[in-house]
């Protein structure tokens, strides 16, 4: 089982028209596990809701965790239930962890931040700043009304490097103008809902940006899942199943009468990690580092598949249906 920490609910704040900004700290008053700017933790609300927020609070600071979530009006539960936290509340949290990391060697950084992805971004700032680092914020949002974090924007230490896209002032953000200077050497970070982020990764090519350079945050991203048929065997159950080319393991070992234990569903959160004794997988998670993706001895199951044609698992949380 995933290694979690237990916190507790130290301020709340409702930030913009939807956003609650909530202070975490534990319970003993003890450090948190430091983390990078670009991180983020999983957040335990209950009845296997697990969702994934990035870290906004300084690096330099870990006695706290800060998280910014917004009410998603399509929410299956998870901020619905972030939202109804309140200081003296406590939660399980996974330690952090970093899939969205700066390049400190980089020459210049552009971050931009679409609503509520400007989150990871007051973090990156942050340390981009005190390093003494160029670098540059774009926020974006349809309104002021809706945007969270703009008053600390105005009066931060970095503020004057903060621009404003709102588009019922100023309009939209013109990405071609503010990325062409450094299509050469600079780096892109972009976090915001997914055409967004595709529009400015997508304009940043055309601009000549390389692929090592475009990085974004992966949440509610949309994961190719299918592929040729393969067996997954599961030695611990004596079961094998066939994998379907248009299903997940998840879903064949639930036919199987096993039900995974998952969240995400995204390859995000790793609540569906396995052990690979033997066979390759085809790793589609953003989950794994490329490290962890080269020892082909762990899996997602909600996502991921097979380069063989036999994978043997172990170690995943389940349960029997009846």
């Amino acid at each position: 089982m995933a290694e979690t920490l237990t916190v507790r609910v130290i301020e709340r704040e409702i930030q913009g028209a939807e956003v609650v900004v909530l202070t975490l700290a534990s319970p003993d008053g003890a450090p948190l596990p430091s983390f990078s700017a670009g991180a983020h933790i999983d957040l335990h609300l209950g009845d296997g809701i697990v969702r994934q927020y990035s870290l906004c609070g300084s690096a330099h600071h870990p006695q706290h965790y800060r998280l910014g979530i917004l009410k998603d009006r399509a929410s299956r539960g998870g901020s619905l239930a972030a939202h109804a936290l309140q200081p003296g509340d406590e939660v399980q949290i996974s330690p952090p962890r970093n899939l969205f990391a700066l390049e400190m060697s980089a020459p210049h950084s552009i971050l931009i931040g679409g609503g509520i992805g400007i989150t990871p971004m007051l973090a990156m700032a942050d340390t981009l700043f005190r390093a003494g680092k160029s670098f540059e914020v774009h926020y974006c949002g349809h309104s002021r009304e809706g945007m969270a974090f703009l008053a600390e924007l105005a009066d931060c230490h970095f503020s004057a490097q903060v621009q404003l896209h709102i588009s019922d002032e100023n309009g939209r953000i013109r990405p071609q103008e503010l990325l062409t200077p450094h299509a050469a050497a600079g780096h892109l970070y972009v976090c915001g809902p997914e055409g967004f982020m595709a529009w400015i990764n997508e304009t940043a090519q055309g601009c000549g940006f390389s692929a090592e350079r475009l990085h974004q945050e992966y949440f509610n991203r949309e994961v190719e899942t299918s592929g040729d048929s393969f067996e997954v065997a599961v030695p611990e159950l004596n079961l094998s199943v066939t994998v379907g080319e248009n299903e997940t393991i998840v879903a064949a070992l639930q036919k199987a009468g096993i039900k995974v234990k998952v969240s995400c569903q995204q390859g995000v959160c790793g609540t569906c990690l396995a052990n690979v004794c033997s066979g390759e997988p085809d790793h589609r998670d953003e989950y794994l580092t490329e490290e962890e993706r080269e020892d082909n001895d762990q899996i997602l199951l909600c996502c991921s598949r097979a380069k063989t044609p036999r994978l043997v698992i172990e170690g995943f949380e389940y349960v029997k249906l009846k």
